[in-house]
């Protein structure tokens, strides 16, 4: 494989850091933010109901398919015997989650707002890698401290600057198993924000002055622009709303312009491609059993993990049982979203940057 110059890796940069899903990304949660902004200051309250409807059409309408999408690409020229073995430690990771949740579901419920917070990170760092480059990044505390701002963001701003709408969905999260086993926490929330408020404001601040010392340039004023717009955006819109808005407008659109940037990378071997065939109509033929198999997958899946919980919609009413379930749902399949797709598949995963 030839070495790729300096020069090329620059040019690759210019080129994919201004990809369209990249500034759609942006423009996104910049006008959400103005908008809700505005609101905020004119007193102008969404209805939960709303918010919760938004939440629910961004998880499932918008970002469950792009996950899927994600998985597809990284096997799709993968050896037969490699998706088997991706496949079962896929679900034995789902059913390791599910017995946690079970078992202990605070512990569950921390796990599920680590993994959130994990992919939004780790991902968002690859998307970082592959356009606008990481000159400024130039060790690996550096690396996780990126990860860290941008994927905490997702979860730690909110209960800062959301604490009643955070505190009441997570409390019912746990309702899925034990209700009001978040209840003897309840007393240190308070703490609690405030720790996280520092430590995650002292977080940011490190990784914008360490990027800028140990290299700075265009990739630092990118990342430490984005860093910011991700904090201003989960402090300024109703947790539910940029939640799920931020996953299918900033996560899979950015994810989109990372596959973009490496399309012309060596992607495995032809003759294991799922797709593969001789005419169009073969290709399009195989497409289509590929998407129902996965979505019939997915389906039994939730299945699955709906008839093992408890109160599967908890204690209230459908809307918010059914947030709280699919919060649920979508963190126990992220979870090997995350490991087995990234960080135990070195040679390529979900994430891949060449």
């Amino acid at each position: 494989m030839p070495t790729t110059s300096l020069g090329s890796v620059w040019q690759r940069h210019r080129d994919t850091d201004r990809h369209p899903s990249l500034w759609l990304s942006r423009a996104s949660l910049l006008v959400l933010a103005v908008a809700f902004g505005l609101l905020g200051a004119a007193e102008v309250r969404v209805p939960l109901r709303a918010q919760m409807v938004v939440y629910l059409v961004g998880m499932v309408a918008l970002n469950l398919p792009h996950g899927g999408y994600e998985h597809f690409e990284n096997l799709r020229r993968r050896r037969p015997s490699f998706r088997w073995r991706y496949v079962g430690v896929y679900l034995a990771a789902i059913g390791g989650f599910v017995g946690l949740f079970l078992a202990a579901p605070v512990a569950g419920l921390a796990l599920a707002l680590t993994v959130a917070m994990a992919k939004g990170g780790l991902g968002g760092l690859q998307v970082l890698e592959a356009t606008s480059g990481t000159d400024h990044l130039q060790t690996r505390f550096q690396r996780g401290l990126a990860a860290a701002v941008r994927g905490g963001a997702v979860m730690l701003v909110p209960i800062v600057f959301w604490p009643q709408t955070f505190h009441a969905f997570s409390s019912l999260m746990v309702g899925l198993v034990e209700p009001g086993a978040l209840s003897s926490y309840a007393g240190s929330f308070d703490t609690t924000r405030l720790v996280i408020g520092s430590g995650y404001g002292l977080a940011l601040t490190a990784h914008i002055v360490l990027g800028y010392v140990r290299g700075g340039g265009r990739s630092w004023l990118i990342d430490a622009g984005e860093s910011l717009l991700l904090a201003v955006f989960f402090a300024s819109v109703p947790v539910l709303v940029a939640v799920g808005l931020y996953f299918p407008f900033w996560y899979s659109a950015r994810q989109v312009a990372r596959t973009a940037s490496v399309e012309t990378e060596p992607v495995g071997d032809e003759r294991w491609d799922l797709l593969g065939g001789a005419d169009p109509s073969t290709v399009a033929l195989r497409a289509w059993v590929v998407l129902v198999v996965g979505a019939l997958a997915t389906f039994g899946v939730l299945v699955a993990v709906y008839w093992a919980f408890p109160n599967p919609l908890g204690t209230s009413d459908l809307l918010p049982g059914a947030v709280a379930f699919w919060s649920m749902f979508i963190s126990i399949v992220a979870l090997p979203h995350i490991v087995v797709g990234s960080l135990l598949d070195r040679d390529r995963g979900i994430w891949y940057v060449p």
